[in-house]
């Protein structure tokens, strides 16, 4: 039996949606900003399927995402169809002087050691995928 974890991080940028959109949407940037993600590649027979490599400390997991939900400038909604199990969204908030990127990520971890997240696990995921929308941030601005 697995337990789901999630966490919800957001970030505002002073960025306009299309250029935040853009380069979100292009997966294979990922690992641009994504400290745990080594690789993304997206099927073009396929594009709404993707093969995702994330690599930390040494341990290296993949998985292939399927996106379900897609609606441009507003949300970017997946889910792993084998693999590491996780699923997720991406949402996009256009407040006209600003915008807001807000990332939910839930993931499956044997119930067994699901006191890890309150050691340790669940801060890390959350403080890791927090600095990603920093870096983002910092990604897209440096693109203005």
């Amino acid at each position: 039996m697995s337990d789901w974890l999630e966490h919800s991080v957001q970030v505002e940028i002073n960025a306009p949606m299309d250029l935040i959109w853009n380069e979100w949407s292009s997966f294979e940037k990922m690992p641009l900003w994504m400290k745990w993600i080594k690789s993304v590649e997206v099927r073009p027979d396929q594009p709404d399927l993707s093969r995702w490599t994330l690599n930390t400390g040494g341990l290296e997991f993949s998985w292939r995402a399927r996106m379900l939900n897609v609606v441009e400038h507003q949300i970017i909604r997946w889910e792993s169809v084998d693999g590491l199990p996780n699923k997720g969204a991406i949402r996009f908030y256009d407040r006209h002087d600003h915008s807001v990127v807000r990332l939910s990520v839930s993931y499956a971890i044997p119930s067994i050691l699901k006191f890890l997240d309150s050691l340790f696990l669940g801060k890390a995921v959350e403080d890791t995928i927090q600095a990603d929308l920093e870096r983002f941030r910092t990604h897209i601005l440096s693109l203005l």
